[in-house]
């Protein structure tokens, strides 16, 4: 595989695009590979630059006459294009250099919410029974970097955002789409530009390729019904379903009522995509009923803090869109406060709002700036309370959240803005709940 990219890049001059966690693994990659000359492209500082006679550094507003002068530009997946006029350019990525040479030995898994939960049970099922697996992308961890351990026979299991999918070419030969909700307004300059990046992860499949989407996701299964590709399409709600207690397809493939960590009826949903790959795969069933057994939830999604004077506290920083805090309510049941706002990327909220004002929680703790826009159309349904930082909200909190019940940070919006990532904004959460007076 590495010689492969190797030779594709020879000869080429290289613009890197964005010099943060993937960019660094980009330049360390063909760097170690390569003496070519690179050009190394950020909007912001680039801290703790390797001096060499071979590589130079730009640091200005992105541009389209900067973009014409290179024959490959490796984009990292933070840098928006939207703006610029791309026609022509040789856009790549650490994911279209990886789908160009070893598209069979991937699993790609994307979708609005839900990606990095399932791809680490994804990777656990395959791992537990197959010793040449890989967990890579999206969820941390740059394909690049490991590319001196894979072969011809790793399974690469690669959790794939929109900034991923955008640019590429080609699709991976198992491709997962969980779900489609809005998302990434501030990116895109429309929604469905969103769900065409999303959409690229089936869109170049074959006839000997599989995709597993979401059937009853109304937006979703319009769109796959667009693909003109002639890919095998599984359905799950369709093709692979729930019928008295047991996941089916055409044979019993998992007992609903068995142990799990991973709590509430969308991640059962996720559940199901993973058995259909793990029967694709022709896995051990009763192995991989065993692993889903032992997977531990990851953090900030629907993650309990712990209990203090009598409270509950659960932490879903993760929950960036209206449908994740929906989803939060209805698997915690006896959620009484919620702590909701984030940045304003104008997703609708009309669903989550009709949603609140019938749900039996009642204290709603409302963050700037779409908690504080939200609370608007609550204050006659609920106890509002309008706070600046989260601080604030869990002293709130202590004090209304009645015994016994669930206060849950789950914002339904971004975190920007406010906090570097909503990973800093769980801990945070996480650190005032647990402070003593």
């Amino acid at each position: 595989m590495k010689n492969k990219i190797i030779e594709y890049l020879k000869n080429k001059n290289i613009l890197i695009l964005g010099f943060g966690k993937e960019g660094r693994s980009t330049y360390n990659f063909i760097r170690k590979n390569s003496d070519c000359f690179l050009t190394v492209f950020d909007e912001y500082e680039i801290k703790d630059k390797t001096e060499d006679i071979n590589t130079k550094y730009i640091v200005e507003k992105l541009n389209k006459e900067t973009l014409g002068k290179y024959d490959l530009i490796i984009k990292s997946p933070g840098i928006s294009l939207k703006n610029i006029d791309i026609q022509g350019f040789n856009i790549s990525s650490q994911l279209q250099l990886i789908l160009m040479v070893a598209k069979d030995n991937i699993i790609g898994i994307t979708g609005t919410k839900g990606k990095s939960t399932t791809s680490s049970l994804m990777y656990k099922v395959i791992k537990d029974q197959y010793e040449n697996t890989f967990l890579l992308g999206n969820i941390g961890i740059p394909i690049l970097d490991y590319i001196d351990s894979f072969n011809d026979k790793s399974k690469l299991v690669i959790e794939l955002s929109c900034h991923q999918l955008e640019y590429v070419t080609y699709s991976p030969h198992i491709s997962i789409i969980l779900n489609l909700f809005q998302e990434h307004l501030d990116f895109y300059k429309d929604v469905e530009s969103y769900y065409e990046a999303k959409i690229n992860i089936a869109k170049f499949q074959n006839k000997n390729d599989y995709l597993f989407y979401n059937f009853n996701n109304n937006t979703l299964k319009d769109y796959v019904n667009k693909l003109e590709n002639n890919n095998a399409k599984i359905g799950i709600g369709k093709d692979i379903y729930i019928k008295d207690n047991y996941v089916e397809s055409d044979k019993k493939l998992y007992n609903i009522n068995n142990k799990r960590n991973v709590i509430g009826d969308h991640n059962l949903e996720n559940i199901m995509f993973i058995l259909g790959v793990s029967d694709l795969l022709n896995l051990d069933m009763e192995k991989v009923t065993k692993s889903i057994e032992e997977f531990q939830p990851l953090e900030h999604r629907m993650e309990l803090v712990g209990t203090f004077d009598n409270i509950i506290y659960y932490n879903d920083s993760i929950a960036t869109i209206p449908e994740a805090t929906i989803n939060c309510i209805e698997t915690l049941k006896i959620v009484d406060t919620l702590i909701l706002g984030g940045n304003d990327r104008s997703l609708d909220y009309k669903k989550l709002i009709e949603y609140l004002k019938k749900s039996n929680v009642s204290n709603i703790i409302c963050l700037p700036k779409t908690g504080h826009d939200i609370a608007v159309y609550l204050k006659d349904y609920k106890k509002i309370y309008i706070v600046d930082n989260l601080e604030e909200a869990i002293e709130i909190s202590k004090k209304v959240t009645k015994k016994n019940k669930i206060c849950a940070l789950s914002p339904a919006a971004s975190s920007y803005g406010y906090f570097n990532n909503f990973e800093e904004r769980g801990k945070i959460y996480k650190e005032l709940v647990r402070r003593k007076k």
